[in-house]
């Protein structure tokens, strides 16, 4: 592959900023930055950051993951999440039956082998069936069921072992056998959906469970006689905590509190989002429901939240509306979620990195989306 050299402004690590910085590209990967220098792709006036990455997202443009029947529309999905800065994600499913998970799985292993456009497919997140319905959010009653290892097995199977993350409530039945099970093949266990007490949850963590599930929402929260399964999850050191940056899900002072309580390198930006995502108000389907998007809102009939329209660019600028330095965002919205399944190549701009990466201006919005050092999306 040519070499590319990309001048730019400012260049966020994230951790450090550069400034007249010269990035040097080869091979789908970074080779190098100077300072000023040659260059032959001329972004002056913007800045250049590592490409976000969603880890937790059901859906953009009107193309919902757990009904995808061909890898040409996983192929459009990941077109759509590229045009809001979005280099690397992780499909999720909603709880769906048994023959949906096992076409999605075997979607994605196919689309991994023959590659596409736009966003790269990291694997497979599977949020639900195994949750508890009492928490069930805005998912399907009739498609959640018991934990069982043997099918589980057939989901993991027809991926070929691309599941990365999986969402369970520990407290029903079967459900401690089936997270040391995951934990044991390398499969990430994510709390959510759950009516757990601190308890429960602290024992599924020391099983193996590392992630939390869009922190407060569907499951226990802190009370100060019994501090449920938000606070065991932030507690806990060896967890990783995903917030819905929508500033509807959760408060800015909720976000910002659970940055702190925690520490920023265990917390992570996801949107949730559904396949209005990127499109306007109306009316669509998430898993088989009805869900009325109105102002930016996504519910169901009742009022019950239905995921987000939530795209990870705008991710990242709430996160700087309420508060924080760019290069902390840029941590929550790329770094971590990144490192938070194990993806040290990726969101991160410094030699040995992958070349995906994100051109932005000075209001943060996306300029060119760049992965294996190729543009996938131009504004």
């Amino acid at each position: 592959m040519v070499q590319r050299r990309i001048r730019v402004d400012k260049l966020y690590t994230p951790t450090h900023v550069l400034h007249d910085a010269t990035l040097i590209v080869e091979n789908g990967k970074v080779i190098g930055i100077e300072e000023g220098g040659a260059f032959d792709v001329d972004y002056r006036g913007y800045s250049a950051a590592p490409g976000l990455v969603d880890t937790h997202t059901h859906g953009c443009g009107g193309i919902e993951v757990t009904l995808i029947k061909t890898t040409e529309e996983l192929s459009k999905l990941a077109e759509c999440y590229a045009k809001f800065g979005v280099t690397s994600f992780l499909p999720t499913t909603v709880s769906a039956p048994h023959e949906v998970i096992m076409r999605v799985a075997g979607i994605v292993k196919q689309y991994r082998g023959n590659g596409g456009k736009g966003a790269r497919v990291l694997g497979l997140n599977l949020e639900g069936p195994y949750i508890n319905p009492k928490r069930k959010g805005a998912q399907n009653p009739s498609a959640i069921r018991l934990p069982k290892v043997d099918e589980f097995n057939q989901y993991y199977e027809e991926s070929g072992g691309l599941i990365r993350i999986m969402t369970i409530a520990p407290e029903v039945e079967g459900a401690l056998s089936l997270i040391q099970h995951l934990s044991s093949i390398g499969v990430i266990v994510s709390i959510g959906h759950t009516d757990a007490d601190y308890g429960t949850v602290m024992r599924a963590i020391a099983l193996g469970a590392s992630r939390a599930t869009h922190l407060f929402d569907a499951m226990t929260g802190i009370h100060h006689r019994e501090l449920g399964a938000a606070m065991a999850l932030l507690d806990s050191e060896d967890v990783y905590i995903e917030l819905i940056t929508d500033l509807i899900h959760l408060r800015p002072e909720t976000i910002l509190f659970a940055i702190k309580y925690a520490g920023i390198h265990r917390v992570l930006a996801v949107t949730d989002s559904m396949p209005a995502a990127g499109l306007g108000d109306g009316e669509y389907e998430l898993g088989g429901l009805r869900v009325i998007v109105k102002g930016g809102k996504a519910t169901l009939p009742d009022g019950t939240l239905a995921g987000s329209v939530l795209t990870m660019d705008n991710a990242l600028r709430n996160l700087v509306k309420i508060g924080l330095r760019l290069s902390d965002a840029l941590r929550l919205t790329s770094t971590n979620p990144a490192q938070s399944i194990g993806e040290h190549s990726i969101g991160c701009l410094k030699p040995g990195c992958l070349a995906d990466f994100i051109i932005l201006d000075d209001a943060l919005r996306i300029m060119a989306t760049y992965v294996n050092g190729s543009v996938v999306y131009t504004a």
